[in-house]
């Protein structure tokens, strides 16, 4: 058996683990985002949109599905690798890992694959919640799934990045609260930015959430208040940025102990 072989084992191993991890306990990792979903469309879809009315040309409830199925899906993706790799730091499984053949490149992968695989199983739950309440609307689906991968695997390495230098649980949930939650909500998830003043509009363009937004929106109802190569620019070097942060961290052993 060849080198790479003996890493494939390794890496679906882990990704293995990763999924039993979120299926197994799946009351409290699936359930709770189609809940929430149906709420939102409920409140928002429902009640608030009868009163907005039209919105860049469509439905309240249809302008805000791209973001409604966005956003559960970049809150699991970090969720669920943050706590997954801040509990083998917190109950030392982590040293078999860096002491095993497997190189860091692929233990940061695997633990993001995981959290790729959970945001996958949300998208598919978001889909269905949508179609029933709201209607699905596909002008690119090529650019949707793209978008999709590129969104749960730049959380997925922000949420690893989170769990290193995590010190408690509670540390795991600073970022969620603090600057995850809140830039989704200014990134027009629930409202146009070009409705905003133009100062506001500028400020958006340094809130990386408000490119994915423009983009899922783009992929499926054809509308976008930016230029769509710039959002899968921007979107793409942060990822690419965040991978090699990562990487480099894991190399340094910058906050593993503990």
């Amino acid at each position: 058996m060849n080198h790479f072989a003996m890493l494939m084992i390794g890496f679906q191993g882990l990704l293995r683990k990763e999924c039993k991890r979120f299926l197994r306990i799946w009351p409290q990792t699936l359930l709770p985002p189609a809940i929430t979903l149906i709420l939102y469309f409920l409140i928002f879809g429902r009640v608030i949109g009868s009163r907005v009315g039209i919105m860049d040309g469509f439905s309240y409830v249809v302008f805000i599905t791209p973001g409604l199925i966005m956003m559960p899906v970049i809150i699991n993706a970090y969720m669920n690798v943050v706590s997954s790799f801040y509990s083998a730091k917190f109950t030392r499984s982590i040293e078999e890992l860096l002491v095993s053949p497997m190189p860091d490149w692929m233990i940061v992968i695997g633990y993001c694959s995981g959290g790729v695989a959970r945001a996958l199983c949300i998208a598919v739950i978001a889909f269905i919640v949508s179609a029933i309440f709201g209607g699905i609307h596909m002008l690119h689906p090529v650019l949707f799934i793209l978008a999709m991968l590129i969104a749960s695997f730049l959380f997925s390495l922000a949420g690893f990045l989170n769990a290193m230098f995590s010190r408690s649980f509670d540390d795991t949930t600073i970022v969620t609260t603090f600057v995850l939650t809140p830039l989704i909500y200014l990134a027009g998830v629930f409202y146009s930015t070009s409705q905003l003043p133009y100062f506001w509009q500028q400020v958006s363009l340094f809130n990386p959430i408000y490119y994915f937004v423009d983009i899922f929106r783009y992929s499926m109802l054809g509308i976008s208040n930016g230029n769509i190569y710039l959002a899968f620019g921007v979107i793409t070097g942060v990822m690419l940025f965040l991978l090699w942060l990562n990487l480099f961290c894991m190399r340094k052993g910058l906050g593993l102990k503990g």
